[in-house]
């Protein structure tokens, strides 16, 4: 029998970072760990990385410095590092960190067990490889427990555009795509356990060019309609696409699967059309405004968000004006915005950087923006009927929260109703980050 010990994840960025922590705790509960979410409790402690932004690399090391004192106190204690910080880094951490006792790219974390059996031998364990076989194949099946009615599902990984500031190629390799039957499988596997709403995953999800069991080539559009059919599966998401990949069956998906929710995530980065090709996107704003149009007439209701980056290297005022006059036209539902932060080797990175002062300027200018038209469409859902997949009780005694088709936060008072349940709600009420609505 094998002996219960504790397993501390702490997980920074992406959605694809809580999925992967998801399946690595999966993997090593076959091992006899259960989690915890105490560090000071723990047998074992995963970082699992993000590696986009300089900042969030620091964070690990300062992170990796308070653990030490833990493994001081409980010398039994293994600490890894997981993630895209763990493929760029994975020697320079073992060699600033020596209290750390493994190191795995996200490529593989199939190989988890292995690796904890030898840390527990005395061994440093370092496996940045990009493995042939499939690591999710390798994985154990999930475990049969009830899951939150909300979850995500990889399907595609890795990222062929090597847009000028992105680590992304580096860190998670070319793009792959998994089989339709495994998605397809898994994707019952979450329903059978609680699950309502999927967000299909992957760097550049749009991109998906997965095998379907009959051999034929799929898109991402053929595989929403796929998991149209799966029973008891009540919505759909992905995230995060790239402009250059969004066809014409994608946009005619958002326009008649009705499972598919009318949200979408499209990144431009940019509104001005030098500081694109400086970035190697392959799209124009021009090109990304005719686009939205299109997404538009087939889903007039469609909520849209995009990632911006201020402060790119050569961005002059003119350039971020025109980030700001792409923003006013789209009128962003949500957006998420970074100062340009240098990746070694990238090729941006050797580039002139954008005074820090001037970067902090425009990202404030850009956020006050993109704050007004949130909080003016939050505003505009005031008495209007939506439907909302409630997941977890609120802070308050009776209340419970869900989220809208619109990815709004929802928060209804004295709710008699069941997590997993979804009902229709009007909204009575705009806060700073949620809507309050009643039963209709």
């Amino acid at each position: 029998m094998t002996t219960q010990k504790k397993l501390f994840i702490k997980t920074y960025g992406c959605q694809m970072n809580v999925y992967d922590s998801e399946r690595m705790a999966e993997a090593l509960g076959s091992e006899g760990y259960i989690e915890t979410t105490k560090p000071d409790d723990a047998d074992m402690i995963l970082l699992n990385t993000c590696h986009i932004r300089e900042k969030a690399a620091e964070k690990v090391y300062s992170e990796l410095g308070r653990l030490k004192s833990f493994k001081a106190s409980n010398p039994n204690l293994k600490i890894g590092v997981a993630g895209c910080v763990a493929q760029a880094e994975g020697a320079e951490i073992m060699r600033r960190q020596p209290a750390v006792d493994l190191v795995v790219g996200p490529q593989s974390y199939h190989r988890l067990p292995d690796m904890e059996a030898k840390t527990r031998k005395g061994k440093k364990i370092l496996d940045t490889d990009f493995p042939e076989e499939d690591k999710f194949e390798k994985l154990k099946s999930r475990p049969k427990g009830r899951r939150a009615p909300a979850g995500f599902l990889t399907v595609q990984e890795g990222c062929d555009k090597f847009c000028a500031f992105c680590v992304v190629p580096y860190t998670r390799g070319a793009e792959v795509s998994r089989p339709v039957q495994r998605i397809i499988d898994e994707a019952r596997d979450l329903v059978e356990r609680g699950v309502r709403e999927i967000t299909l995953l992957g760097q550049n999800v749009n991109a998906y060019h997965g095998m379907g069991s009959d051999g034929s080539d799929y898109t991402l559009a053929k595989l929403i309609w796929d998991l149209d059919k799966v029973d008891g599966l009540e919505r759909i998401r992905f995230t995060t696409s790239h402009p250059n990949d969004m066809t014409d069956e994608l946009i005619e998906a958002h326009g008649s699967c009705s499972k598919l929710m009318p949200y979408l995530h499209l990144p431009v980065q940019s509104g001005s059309d030098k500081i694109l090709k400086r970035m190697n996107r392959s799209h124009t704003s021009d090109s990304y405004l005719k686009l939205i149009e299109r997404i538009r007439r087939a889903r007039p209701d469609i909520l849209m968000s995009g990632d911006f980056i201020v402060g790119f290297p050569e961005e002059t005022e003119e350039d971020f004006q025109a980030t700001l006059d792409l923003i006013e036209e789209v009128n962003y539902g949500y957006a998420y915005s970074f100062k340009y932060s240098p990746r070694p080797g990238t090729p941006a990175a050797e580039r002139q950087q954008v005074e820090i002062a001037q970067a902090n300027d425009r990202l404030q200018r850009l956020q006050s923006l993109v704050t007004h038209q949130q909080k003016a469409i939050q505003e505009s859902m005031v008495g209007s009927t939506v439907k909302v997949l409630f997941e977890k009780p609120g802070r308050e005694l009776g209340q419970m929260m869900g989220k809208s088709e619109y990815l709004h936060a929802v928060h209804v008072a004295d709710a008699q109703i069941a997590v997993g349940e979804i009902a229709e709600v009007k909204i009575v009420e705009a806060r700073t980050n949620s809507l309050a609505g009643v039963f209709v």
